[in-house]
């Protein structure tokens, strides 16, 4: 099965009414999902997008031994799935400078969620014409919208 999956969020102000958009394409088929919440923070809205999209992939396909490639605008996301997680969960979800790690509950349902197939993660330049992650941005426009 060919599954790529493009994700964004944000917030209106930094906590803010904020939005994620994620576009799934499967096999050729365009899905759209996205959401929001009153108050909340830019990185919250990125995580969920991503945990959102493969809660709905999970859900809907048997992937397990596929891959799955996952493109955010988020360097936070895409640096903390693939690579801070490891020493965050090995020093008790404490930072390198000890503080807690902002967003755990957050980073241990993605976590979670990654388990499902093999993925792929690629940052992409937002607001650079990548025709996905604009599509993404739009949801997240939408979305905040609801709740300004």
């Amino acid at each position: 099965m060919n599954i790529t999956i493009y994700t964004d969020g944000g917030c209106t102000g930094n906590p803010g009414p904020g939005g994620w958009g994620a576009v799934l394409l499967v096999n050729g088929q365009e899905i759209e999902l996205s959401g929001g919440a009153p108050q909340t923070t830019n990185n919250q809205m990125e995580l969920t997008a991503v945990t959102k999209a493969l809660e709905y992939i999970a859900k809907e396909y048997s992937i397990k031994d596929d891959t799955l490639s996952i493109y955010t605008d988020s360097q936070y996301v895409k640096n903390g799935i693939t690579s801070w997680i490891i020493n965050w969960e090995r020093n008790g979800w404490k930072t390198a400078s000890k503080k807690p790690v902002k967003n755990k509950d957050f980073w241990i349902e993605l976590r979670t969620l990654t388990k499902i197939a093999n993925i792929e993660w690629f940052w992409v330049k937002g607001h650079s014409g990548d025709k996905y992650n604009e599509l993404c941005d739009l949801l997240v426009a939408k979305e905040r919208v609801k709740f300004a």
